[in-house]
């Protein structure tokens, strides 16, 4: 891959030889930014899994970063009206179900109560190739509604390791302070460790990076927790 003389300048600047702590890393990643965007953070972690094992689960930020969420709800009755009272920018049933079968995706999550899934479940080809179908490991089917919005306006993000075993998610802007980047990524690495597979075997975590959208990565020391 040819990388630009952006990229080329902003790589010598990254010491391949050496493991930065987080807040050294987020220091460099703004530092060698190039964008003329407010570049996002993104959070690589490697991990040794079989390929039975998966790590997903969700985790909230202490540092919110993102543009405030469009928050879609599954509820009827009371449960509908605790929706809306907690903050959700739609709120249906079966309307909001056939409204999303005729292609309107205008929103960013999407939450449901149980006894909402029978229906929802329809849309399983739709919003689970977007990685939005509400599920109960991302506590996003719920008859908690308020929980869930509040948690999720707060900044609560899933994550999930792909079929090489990384974890990437996006945890902060390069207009942030260095130490917020670094919190929330202690934060998702603390998560991460959690969710080890009781039979993970060796070191579960084998490498952490973080980059921003368009610079090199930087390597972050290795602590098993």
């Amino acid at each position: 891959m040819k990388h630009g003389k952006k990229y080329l300048a902003a790589y010598k600047q990254v010491d391949k030889t050496k493991q930065y702590s987080f807040e050294e890393a987020a220091e460099l990643v703004k530092k060698v930014a190039f964008a003329k965007f407010d570049e996002t953070v993104e959070l690589s972690l490697n991990l040794s899994l079989k390929k039975s094992q998966s790590v997903r689960d969700t985790v909230v930020l202490p540092h919110q970063f993102s543009a405030e969420k469009r928050i879609l709800v599954f509820a009827k009755g009371e449960k509908a009206q605790e929706a809306l009272d907690a903050g959700a920018t739609y709120v249906g049933d079966a309307d909001l179900v056939e409204k999303i079968r005729g292609g309107w995706m205008d929103f960013d999550v999407a939450v449901a109560t149980p006894d909402m899934m029978k229906d929802v479940g329809r849309l399983g080809p739709i919003l689970g190739r977007r990685g939005l179908m509400p599920n109960p490991k991302t506590q996003t089917v719920t008859f908690d509604l308020k929980g869930a919005l509040a948690e999720l306006r707060q900044g609560r993000v899933e994550f999930r390791s792909d079929k090489t075993g990384v974890v990437h998610l996006a945890i902060g802007k390069v207009s942030m302070d260095a130490n917020k980047i670094a919190e929330n990524a202690s934060v998702v690495l603390a998560e991460v460790m959690r969710k080890k597979p009781s039979d993970a075997k060796g070191d579960y975590l084998k490498s952490i990076a973080l980059s921003s959208t368009m610079g090199p990565g930087v390597m972050i020391t290795v602590k098993e927790n």
